[in-house]
């Protein structure tokens, strides 16, 4: 599963700083089913496929022709897969203490985004259907309302809402 559940142990209700250990600590991010070693054998694949039209034409002008469009194909496949990484690089993490949860999203091309609230006003909410995503998850709470988990599976996502339910509940 591409989030992880770090647990520390429980302390006094009285500890709610964000500068003290929390007593669970979520991360999140999106599933990589292409990594980096298997990107760079897909390109020098794909390199081969396109050369081998041009051993036909070796030695003759056609060969310059087509050259720069080769290239052009395989700088932009290039360029789209480490986009594509650069994406992926989104991480949530949410940490949980007696009377405070956090939620801090980093996205790629944006500044860090942060919210926070006392989990016993936390509602946490699965909408199996009419969100933008099937089993959309959300937090409400200190007047906002907050998606967790958007690059997760709809399963990943129903899973991590009974988890984070049964936490979020211990936390108050």
């Amino acid at each position: 599963m591409p989030y992880e559940w770090t647990q520390h142990p429980s302390r006094p209700a009285a500890v709610a700083s964000v500068d003290a250990v929390p007593l669970a600590h979520l991360r999140l991010w999106p599933h990589r089913s292409l990594p980096r070693r298997g990107m760079a054998w897909f390109v020098g694949v794909t390199a081969g496929m396109l050369a081998l039209p041009l051993l036909v034409m070796l030695g003759t002008p056609v060969l310059w022709a087509l050259l720069p469009f080769i290239a052009a194909v395989l700088a932009g496949l290039w360029l789209a897969l480490q986009r594509n990484y650069r994406d992926g690089t989104v991480c949530e993490d949410l940490r949980l203490w007696p009377g405070l949860v956090r939620i801090d999203r980093q996205d790629p091309r944006r500044p860090p985004r942060v919210w926070q609230a006392n989990p016993h006003w936390v509602r946490l909410t699965l909408h199996a259907q009419g969100g933008p995503v099937e089993n959309y998850l959300t937090l409400h709470g200190a007047g906002r309302q907050v998606e967790l988990g958007a690059f997760l599976s709809p399963e990943e996502r129903q899973d991590l809402f009974a988890d984070l339910q049964t936490r979020l509940q211990a936390a108050h």
